[in-house]
């Protein structure tokens, strides 16, 4: 086992800390990890990602579960149409794109940077979101709405979840905060069961169009599994605010640092 593999399970391991603790964020670490440090193409780490994101957010909505800090009903609400939308997008949108996008004279957009620069911008909205102050639960006052909103608003997030590998927490806790009027710590919880639904669902999409390493994917997983266990406690002890603004930083400089990789 080389230096770099050694790291990336110490990111593993990071991945779940960071989904144990705030409910979201485990993608936006687990496709540069697998793709900048292991070398694994785009397309085979967004499948990755959603594996990994996937089963590690299974053993998350277990133990938000028996806190009581899960809304099945709503999680499920939102799950249905995400997961039609992220299985497509993997099963048939992904593998179509083509390989060369476009052309600037000698410089080509080829599919593999248009994943990690569209994967840079969402991450680049996710660090906004982190780090601005948003309002206190008791100043929230929400009305839920009407569930074929609820119903575009997953096909559309599963979607982008979809193209980018990723579980789409950092979307659905702010969703479920102000159009479900569910308190921040449930809707942490509950965002962890469209995750699981999402990814894993969408993952089955890549089985039928990749080779998958599965020696190499489970022992990934499982650190991460260790990891959400360990943030999973922790989140009883540290700060969720001050802690999701940090890493909100650490996520704007990571998306910095993809768009400049892929276009330099």
């Amino acid at each position: 086992m080389d230096s770099a593999q050694i790291i990336g399970y110490v990111g593993a391991l990071i991945v779940g800390l960071v989904l144990g603790l705030i409910g979201g964020g485990g993608s936006i670490l687990t496709v540069p990890l697998l793709v900048y440090l292991l070398g694994y193409n785009p397309i085979i780490a967004t499948a990755y990602s959603l594996f990994v994101v996937g089963t590690t957010s299974l053993v998350g909505t277990i133990q938000k579960f028996k806190e009581g800090l899960v809304d099945v009903k709503t999680g499920l609400a939102f799950s249905f149409p995400s997961f039609i939308a992220v299985y497509l997008s993997r099963r048939y949108l992904v593998p179509n794109i083509p390989e060369t996008l476009f052309n600037f004279g000698d410089f080509a957009i080829t599919k593999e940077m248009s994943v990690m620069i569209f994967f840079a911008i969402i991450m680049l909205i996710a660090s906004i979101s982190m780090i601005k102050k948003g309002k206190d639960e008791d100043d929230i006052v929400a009305i839920k709405q009407p569930y074929y909103k609820t119903f575009v608003q997953g096909l559309v997030i599963g979607t982008i979840t979809g193209l980018i590998g990723a579980g789409g927490g950092f979307l659905y806790v702010p969703a479920l905060v102000l159009w479900a009027n569910i308190p921040m710590k449930k809707a942490v919880g509950t965002s962890l069961i469209i995750v699981t639904i999402n990814s894993l669902i969408g993952f089955t999409g890549d089985m039928q169009t990749l080779d998958i390493e599965w020696t190499f994917l489970l022992t990934f997983t499982g650190i991460s599994i260790i990891g959400i266990v360990l943030g999973t406690y922790f989140s009883k002890l540290i700060s969720g605010n001050k802690l999701k603004k940090s890493f909100g930083f650490f996520v704007l400089f990571m998306a910095i640092y993809i768009i400049y990789k892929e276009l330099k």
